[in-house]
C-alpha cells in the first residue's frame, strides 16, 4: 500500500505548524530567548523535503519507490525535530 499521499498531507500540515511556531516567536519578540525557532527551522526543512519526495513518489509508477521511503524517513526526522522544538518551549518557559 502506498502511503505517499498520507505523508504529503501530514507533512504539509506540520510544515504549517512549524512556520506558525517560528512566526509566533518572532511576533512575541521571544526568538532571541529560546532555541525553539532555530529547531523549528530544522523541522521546516525536513517537512518541505518530505513534501517534495512524497510528491515525486506520487508521480512515479514504481511500487517500491525510493522516494516514498525517503519521504517517510525524513518525515519521522521532522516530527522528532518539531517535538524537540515544542519541548524546548515547554521546558524553558518564556
Amino acid at each position: 500500500m502506498r502511503t505517499s499521499s498520507h505523508i504529503l498531507n501530514a507533512a504539509t500540515n506540520l510544515l504549517g505548524i512549524s512556520l506558525l511556531i517560528i512566526a509566533g516567536l518572532h511576533i512575541a519578540n521571544a526568538s532571541g530567548k529560546t532555541l525553539a525557532d532555530e529547531i523549528a527551522w530544522g523541522g521546516v526543512v525536513c517537512f518541505a523535503a518530505s513534501c517534495l519526495f512524497s510528491y515525486l513518489s506520487l508521480r512515479g509508477d514504481d511500487p517500491h519507490d525510493r522516494f516514498e521511503r525517503l519521504a517517510d524517513k525524513i518525515f519521522l526526522l521532522g516530527t522528532a525535530t518539531l517535538l524537540l522544538a515544542v519541548l524546548v518551549l515547554a521546558v524553558f518557559d518564556l
